[in-house]
């Protein structure tokens, strides 16, 4: 008997669904050991439920030596005991449940941790063995083996390539900690759809798939060539078959699928949203795009047009925890995202990135489809300048020092602005260091301040749940119409009169006629104009 199929007033929740992002390490520790853990999430369930968002979101909870921030998973059906225990878990998901919440969990389909079950046997098997067949092993090239068995870049940077002793090479796109699964084999996919109706017996309402678009690979393993088609480990065909399969599976407990694709292909993209594959997946175009009205309005028609294609809502995301957070990158010169672009001693002009921030937010809670939150955006939360002696990211490490990683967006939550360490355990240092003035972001201090983050995020997404000019779930609430605006104005209607106006020129502009207005980002300037870098909700 499937425990999670929705009733059919709520079947379609995730078309326009707001979803908060959970990176549990970090949220709030309500054990006191300086690691966020799922008894931190459960005592801030009416924080969230006061915040308005339909969805939690967790990067993974799992068993994990945490090589990768969780994303080396040990155990898929053990929490790790950080975190808490699979009773914390179950007993979350079903009070977020019983407060109108729903949950979605990670999985990660490309790789596991070197301490998986699967690999200890596979390493103590040795070559040739069945159990290496999970795996990519493969001998090395040249006289001795020393050569990796082909030319491909990890993830994050060098080869993908770890030899072991007995001579022979593992495969691992990402961390050296982290190999590869053989997707070919039928045991891992049998795995994860046993993994998938574990986890939706357990009430969970959705999964979020990592590097979507990775598991598959060329059986060759060949040389990269720049331009091949199909590529040998990306986007590859095989992996339709694989979601179909998930597909069906979802399908029985009423759950969906968000994949992280990142394609910049728009017609490829759009395969993995048909009706019989993914629900929905991560819209990266957005959340890299400058701040800049003609790029933002060209990202979110291509958006738009290649969801349209499948009948797929679009997602809209500012910021996750691989990305630098939004306020630090509106404020610095170059307002687009690129990994390949980030680099230490950035200049960063946080009020100016602060009041884009605002207006951002609007402008993408305004958007036909589902928002995805990640934690602390709603409080805004600047990145923070980790000392180098304290950086646990692994894209650090494989950089050479260069890149700064993604810990900086990782920092645990200021809760509250009196206590220690902004509250977010207890006395306990948290597992990474919070900079100075932390805690003059604490949510309780900003929930007391109508003019804080925290407010306008509380007030848009209670008037995105209630007015009705946001549209229902479905074509028709999927639209948008774009009004005629000066050079530089981004300007559109949902339904029953709604209009979202964003000003990103460098003065004052006019508001459209309107009736009232719902909300904005800052103060109107004089005779009730839109200021620079501000986003206005109307009624027309």
């Amino acid at each position: 008997m499937a425990a999670n199929r929705p009733s059919e007033a709520t079947a379609n929740w995730w078309r326009d669904a707001a979803i908060y992002q959970i990176y549990v390490r970090s949220f709030a520790d309500g054990d006191g050991d300086g690691t966020g853990d799922l008894a931190g999430v459960r005592a801030k369930l009416p924080y969230l439920v006061e915040l308005g968002v339909d969805a939690l979101w967790f990067t993974p909870w799992y068993l994990s030596p945490l090589a990768d921030g969780g994303y080396d998973v040990a155990d898929y059906r053990t929490i790790d005991p950080a975190f808490g225990t699979l009773a914390e878990a179950e007993k979350l998901i079903a009070e977020a449940r019983a407060l109108g919440i729903r949950t979605i969990i990670d999985i990660v389909p490309n790789h596991v941790s070197d301490q998986h079950a699967w690999f200890t046997a596979a390493l103590a098997a040795g070559p040739g063995s069945p159990e290496r067949d999970l795996f990519h092993f493969r001998p090395g090239r040249g006289p001795d083996g020393a050569v990796p068995p082909n030319d491909w870049v990890s993830e994050f940077g060098g080869t993908p390539w770890t030899r072991l002793p007995d001579g022979e090479w593992y495969l691992h796109l990402f961390a050296t900690q982290q190999p590869d699964l053989n997707w070919a084999h039928p045991a891992v996919r049998q795995e994860h759809e046993d993994v998938l109706r574990f986890w939706f017996e357990r009430g969970v309402s959705g999964v979020r798939i990592d590097s979507a678009a990775l598991p598959a690979k060329d059986p060759a393993l060949p040389d990269f060539t720049e331009g091949r088609d199909p590529h040998p480990y990306i986007d590859r065909d095989e992996l339709h078959d694989i979601y179909r399969s998930w597909r069906a599976i979802a399908d029985e407990y009423g759950a969906i699928f968000v994949g992280e694709v990142w394609l910049p292909d728009a017609e490829r993209f759009a395969r993995y949203l048909r009706p019989d594959e993914l629900h929905t997946a991560f819209n990266f175009n957005f959340l890299a795009c400058p701040w800049d009205a003609g790029l933002l309005r060209s990202a979110i028609d291509d958006t738009l047009a290649e969801h349209a294609f499948v009948g797929a809502p679009a997602t809209w995301v500012l910021c996750n925890h691989d990305v630098t957070r939004t306020v630090t990158r509106y404020g610095r010169q170059d307002t687009g995202f690129d990994f390949a672009a980030k680099t230490f001693g950035t200049h960063t002009d946080l009020a100016l990135g602060t009041r884009r921030a605002r207006a951002a937010a609007l402008l993408s809670l305004a958007l036909p489809g589902a928002a995805y939150l990640y934690q602390g955006e709603e409080l805004g939360l600047p990145e923070a300048d980790i000392p180098r002696d304290r950086i646990q990211d692994p894209m650090h490490f494989r950089s050479g020092g260069t890149d700064p990683g993604r810990d900086g967006c990782r920092v645990p939550l200021p809760w509250s602005a009196q206590a220690p360490y902004a509250g977010f355990g207890s006395a306990v240092e948290p597992w990474l260091p919070q900079p100075a003035g932390w805690s003059s972001y604490a949510a309780d201090a900003q929930g007391a301040d109508p003019d804080s983050m925290l407010s306008l995020y509380r007030e848009a997404l209670r008037l995105r749940r209630t007015e009705p000019g946001f549209g229902s779930p479905g074509t028709a609430g999927e639209r948008l119409t774009w009004l005629p605006t000066a050079p530089g104005v981004l300007a559109f209607t949902r339904t029953d009169r709604l209009v979202c106006v964003v000003n990103l020129t460098g003065e004052a502009v006019e508001l459209p006629g309107h009736t009232d207005v719902l909300l904005t980002s800052g103060p109107l300037a004089d005779g009730g104009r839109l200021p620079q870098d501000t986003a206005a909700w109307l009624r027309g």
